[in-house]
């Protein structure tokens, strides 16, 4: 049996997790909460992420993000297509990139021009 210690991102506790894998089943240990125990089991099987960058617009660089957490496996190629955009200009919560790399997530600028 596998065991991996990791520590919960879900709130502010912070608790620290043992999340134990075997082949029929997966276990979390140490959560306060059931969300640690979400938590646990998606970081051993399909680790996610927010993604935070910037964007390049005629009036400087402005800050964006993914509407919702994207596999950590592409983090990288999101942030290659948010790298490829040239905005004349954006205002706070317009969308630039609708479900970038259909990971169902859409780039959402964070601060207006």
């Amino acid at each position: 049996m596998e065991k991996i210690e990791l520590t919960c991102i879900m709130c502010p506790l912070g608790c620290q997790l043992v999340v134990s894998k075997d082949k029929n089943a997966i276990t979390v240990t140490g959560n306060n909460c059931q969300r640690g125990e979400i938590f646990g089991k998606e970081e051993v099987t399909c680790p996610m992420r927010m993604v935070t960058s910037s964007v390049k617009t005629s009036k400087g660089v402005k800050a964006c993000r993914t509407t919702k957490p994207v596999p950590k496996s592409m983090v990288f190629d999101v942030m290659k297509e948010i790298e490829k955009l040239r905005l004349k200009s954006v205002k706070f919560g317009e969308v630039v990139i609708k479900n970038v790399l259909n990971t169902g997530a859409d780039i959402v600028i964070t601060a207006n021009d």
